[in-house]
């Protein structure tokens, strides 16, 4: 007898990549040609860049307040990045996924590992998807942290240093997508959503 078909089923996108890579423009561009996806935002001490905004593109916290809510086990993962601390809300993933959603998930290449560790040892209990981005180019990669001049040179230098080791580590992750340009960068990982969410109505 055939297996049943599941209408929906929800699981967990988690994309990463080094500093610089355009993660955060790629994701932007991914939920509005995807409108279904559904969005973890991230909580950090670090101050907001210009044009971001509290609880749209962050959860901007003290460090006095992101450390009560890791006392209170309320993040998937955290982590030191660059001198501020990221970490992810662990509650809005598991209501969401309740619901048979897909939620994405965007973090840096340590929260990315923190995260497989606990569906590893079924601490999150979810399927996860994990893509990797990366730039066309060590030199474009650089040329884009440069173009942020919203750091010093050192601390530029520090990203670029960090972002370079980081990508040792892809082959690591499910699939790797390179961001050449931001619109195909998310179409690219659209098309791999679509062929999870088959495999996962097939299970």
């Amino acid at each position: 007898m055939p297996k049943r078909r599941k209408t929906r089923c929800g699981f967990l996108v988690v994309i990463s990549g080094p500093s610089g890579v355009g993660k955060s423009t790629v994701v932007r561009r991914l939920l509005e040609v995807f409108p279904e996806l559904k969005m973890s935002i991230s909580a950090t001490t670090r101050p907001p860049r210009p044009m971001e905004k509290n609880k749209l593109d962050y959860h901007f916290l003290t460090e006095k307040d992101f450390f009560e809510q890791v006392k209170n086990n309320s993040f998937l993962e955290w982590a030191q990045v660059h001198k501020y601390y990221y970490g992810t809300p662990i509650k809005y993933i598991e209501e969401e996924i309740e619901k048979n959603n897909i939620v994405v998930v965007e973090v840096d290449v340590q929260g990315a590992s923190k995260i497989k560790e606990k569906i590893n040892i079924n601490q999150l209990k979810c399927s996860a998807v994990f893509i990797f981005l990366i730039p066309p180019s060590v030199d474009i990669l650089a040329f884009r942290l440069k173009r942020r001049k919203t750091e010093k040179v050192e601390a530029v230098n520090y990203r670029l240093r960090a972002a370079i080791a980081e990508l040792q580590v892809m082959e690591k992750y499910d699939y790797i997508v390179v961001n050449d340009k931001v619109d195909s960068a998310a179409q690219k990982i659209r098309a791999i959503i679509n062929v999870e969410k088959e495999k996962a109505l097939l299970n």
